[in-house]
């Protein structure tokens, strides 16, 4: 068996997450005590209680999706589940990042906590959204994307997800005509998502430009296990690669599609989701039905991965 871990983006968060792995596992207990402390803000206790509206909040959701991803990775350390490679969707490249210790725990606390305030910051500037395009093949909303942006505005492919789930990214205006070019196209559905803004486009270039600013001041090791990198979908574990993919990730396209492909050119036969949610689940049975994966959002579902990886 050779295991990778997955760990998910924004759009998986819901109320009342990672309270239950609280109750249950001591390190997660441990974990979280010190979390208000470090970094100013009542993230526990929205995680916990919400309000949902407050919960989806850039300035929560990134933190909070990157706490319950790291609780979970913690847990399974300490069952002794090994992986021979980690990617992240998104977001959950940067805890796939500090899973493999290129940066550390509370560096990365740091930094996802400047990301979101970024973010936050650009989207309230911004006129733009991210809607999903299911059915549709990549080369053909490429195609779309390019024919609206070729007009001056701003519409790109945010999230190449699978073959037939492309998440598009831009101004209002753009994004809806794709959208409508698409369902003529033979479209089956459009899905608007659970974001604040318009992720993986270049109306983040201002956040990013701030961002790589704060980037060249971190500390980041070579990674002790492989990463495979959302933008190009090649496997790294050297540092400069590593703060290289950051410096334009928030305006570059997440190759989810290719870094799956990657991942099972390498032998990976086995999928851990860590974190909340099972939004990756679904993406890889919709690459392909035979992927074993399992979720760890509960510690139901943790329970039944331990059980059936043979964990004691």
């Amino acid at each position: 068996m050779k295991i990778g871990f997955l760990f998910p983006g924004q759009g998986s968060q819901f109320v009342g997450m990672c309270k239950d792995l609280y109750n249950q596992f001591f390190v997660v207990r441990n974990l979280f005590e010190e979390i208000n402390e470090k970094i100013g803000t009542d993230i526990v206790n929205v995680m916990f209680n919400g309000p949902e509206t407050k919960l989806k909040d850039t300035l929560y959701t990134q933190l909070a999706i990157f706490l319950h991803s790291i609780a979970v990775y913690f847990i399974l350390k300490k069952e002794n589940i090994k992986a021979s490679c980690f990617a992240g969707h998104s977001l959950g490249e940067y805890t796939a990042i500090v899973a493999a210790e290129s940066l550390s725990y509370e560096e990365g606390l740091k930094l996802i906590k400047y990301r979101a305030e970024l973010m936050s910051e650009c989207n309230k500037h911004k006129n733009g959204k991210m809607v999903a395009i299911i059915g549709l093949e990549y080369e053909k909303v490429y195609k779309i994307c390019q024919e609206i942006s070729s007009s001056g505005r701003i519409v790109n492919i945010a999230n190449y997800n699978t073959r037939t789930q492309i998440v598009i990214s831009g101004e209002n205006e753009a994004v809806n005509n794709v959208c409508e070019k698409s369902l003529k196209k033979g479209a089956k559905k459009i899905v608007p998502l659970v974001v604040s803004g318009a992720f993986h486009s270049p109306l983040m270039i201002d956040a990013q430009e701030r961002f790589v600013k704060y980037i060249d001041g971190i500390n980041l090791q070579d990674a002790k296990i492989p990463i495979v990198l959302n933008t190009s979908a090649l496997i790294t574990q050297n540092k400069d690669e590593i703060k290289k993919e950051i410096k334009t990730h928030m305006i570059s396209t997440v190759r989810w599609y290719d870094s799956i492909k990657k991942m099972l050119e390498l032998g990976i036969d086995t999928f851990i989701e860590v974190g909340p949610g099972k939004v990756l689940r679904g993406l890889l049975l919709g690459i392909d039905r035979k992927i074993k994966v399992f979720s760890t959002y509960n510690v139901s579902e943790i329970e039944y991965t331990l059980k059936n990886l043979k964990i004691t």
